[in-house]
């Protein structure tokens, strides 16, 4: 009974997001060797986000590297799904475990977002507002977690951020670091209007969480003082 309540309910609005756990369950899970653990799934895709991370920032020699990205990105997206399966399908789940996977998370787009700012494909004003958006809703994540014991994923999920990067580095490819638009006299280059149409609904994603959070925190706690 005590294990039921402890028990943390996942809730995940994005139907793509829905979809590609099915498919990489059937898949790749059903094939994952019983020695592999969670821990270890979350550190291949982390490693495998560092190489795309370092293949962003060396796309400031060339832009080919961003093939690189493209494949850490993948990997990354692929592991950060199949590590919260190894650990429920075989009894492994643990606070340690689901801290680490939000913590890469966090990590991953962070630096992913500097290093294609520092190799020109970003502008810095744009990445500088987007660095904080992905950590804001992996630490609402978290909050969600500890005081409702949900892990609820925002409606704008893992599959369409990772989808947003691989369409910047593609484009970026294509049209190099020069400004593709002018608004108001302000070049954007073809990352700044990708992440700039994907980071509003991001923030407002954010926002939207944070509030819900907070009412229900306040709603909890008037709950708690009337028992």
């Amino acid at each position: 009974m005590e294990e039921k309540k402890n028990e943390v309910k996942k809730i995940i609005p994005s139907r793509l997001e829905t979809g590609l756990q099915k498919f990489l369950y059937r898949t790749i899970g059903v094939h994952i060797p019983q020695s592999v653990t969670p821990n270890q799934v979350t550190l291949l895709g982390a490693l495998g986000g560092l190489v795309g991370i370092i293949c962003a920032f060396l796309a400031r020699i060339n832009s080919l590297f961003l093939i690189g990205t493209i494949i850490g990105l993948c990997c990354h997206l692929i592991c950060d799904d199949l590590d919260g399966y190894v650990a429920r399908s075989r009894n492994m789940t643990s606070l340690a475990g689901g801290y680490f996977d939000l913590l890469t998370d966090i990590l991953h787009i962070t630096y992913l977002i500097i290093a294609l700012a520092v190799s020109g494909f970003v502008s810095f004003p744009i990445a500088i507002c987007l660095v904080p958006v992905y950590a804001l809703l992996m630490f609402t994540a978290m909050n969600y977690i500890m005081y409702l014991k949900e892990f609820l994923f925002p409606r704008l999920g893992p599959i369409e951020t990772h989808m947003v990067f691989v369409i910047v580095c593609i484009g970026s490819m294509i049209c190099g670091k020069e400004s593709v638009l002018a608004v108001l006299g302000i070049g954007l280059k073809f990352a700044d209007i990708v992440f700039l149409l994907g980071g509003i609904p991001m923030y407002y994603e954010m926002i939207r969480l944070q509030i819900q959070l907070y009412s229900r925190l306040r709603r909890k706690d008037y709950e708690n003082k009337q028992q």
